[in-house]
């Protein structure tokens, strides 16, 4: 018999291009992936990838797997979907994988998921943080089954046809900086306005590291980063202590105090559009369904 979970490895070395990027995607090590794929090919007694190079690629045979294996993972998900009925109770059960960003964690998924915990005592929603570009290779790959992503500034994000996007809303960051800094008394900051400032920042990896530069398109050497952290509370606690201006969104960003003061950006906007992301062959899930319309509803506060 063949092995789906190993099918589904082996889908993930043909999307991401490599045994190591497919590790990373699934949450695996590369060393599983290579066994999960030997195992596949001991099974069906064909080679399924060759070496080239340092890296490897799929064989005719391992892309014709790949290729009729994709409508029946497309069933089993229907059939997942279909076992998840709702009891005379209207409660909802199955499992939904959630896949989300550090900031809306905090400020929209916890609270979704103590109110789906309560109307919905069987429904389980194990939740991963990831970046946005992980997020929809983990939902595209199947690995989770929902996703929340955002993309700034209006920056398309790239995402396979088979997943579909719902908008939940716009987010808006501000630049935090001293309420005894000569820019603190400002409406709005231009970026000529930050361009000899000193900024903490998001690793280099990261989107909203990405859009911090965009931000200075066409201003020489600026942004001047001299702090990295991936947390944003740290960003606010370096600004208070006068060490950098940083760049926070408002979603979980909790109160700033009285010694800091937030200015948003104008020409450029710093908005980003925070979506739910999921399968098309999950549209007929009652679980994901009522997961996702609490997203929508919980989000109705930040539109507002």
């Amino acid at each position: 018999m063949i092995d789906l979970e190993a099918v589904q490895s082996l889908r993930a070395v043909a999307t991401q291009g490599s045994v190591s990027a497919a590790a990373a995607t699934l949450g695996y090590t590369p060393s599983a992936v290579s066994q999960q794929v030997k195992r596949l090919e001991r099974e069906t007694g064909v080679a399924l990838l060759e070496r080239v190079g340092r890296g490897v690629v799929l064989t005719d045979a391992g892309s014709r797997l790949v290729v009729a294996s994709t409508p029946i993972l497309a069933d089993l998900e229907r059939l997942r979907a279909d076992l998840q009925l709702a009891g005379s109770d209207d409660s909802v059960v199955g499992e939904i994988r959630i896949a989300a960003f550090s900031t809306v964690v905090r400020g929209l998924v916890t609270p979704v998921l103590a109110d789906l915990g309560e109307r919905h005592p069987g429904l389980r929603l194990p939740l991963r943080e990831s970046e946005p570009w992980e997020t929809i290779a983990l939902v595209a790959s199947g690995q989770r089954d929902l996703g929340i992503a955002h993309r700034w500034g209006g920056v398309a994000l790239a995402m396979p046809d088979h997943l579909v996007a719902t908008p939940l809303f716009t987010d808006v960051a501000d630049v935090i900086v001293r309420r005894d800094h000569p820019l603190a008394t400002r409406e709005v900051l231009h970026p000529a306005d930050l361009a000899e400032e000193r900024w903490v920042a998001t690793f280099e990896a990261t989107i909203c590291r990405q859009w911090l530069r965009r931000l200075f398109d066409g201003i020489p050497n600026a942004p001047r980063i001299v702090h990295e952290s991936m947390e944003f509370h740290n960003h606010l606690e370096l600004a208070r202590a006068g060490l950098a201006v940083a760049l926070v969104p408002r979603l979980g960003r909790g109160e700033l105090g009285p010694d800091l003061v937030a200015i948003p950006t104008a020409e450029p906007a710093s908005t980003r559009d925070v979506i739910a992301i999921h399968r098309r062959t999950q549209a007929d899930s009652p679980a994901l369904r009522v997961a996702l319309d609490a997203l929508v509803a919980h989000s109705t506060r930040f539109a507002a």
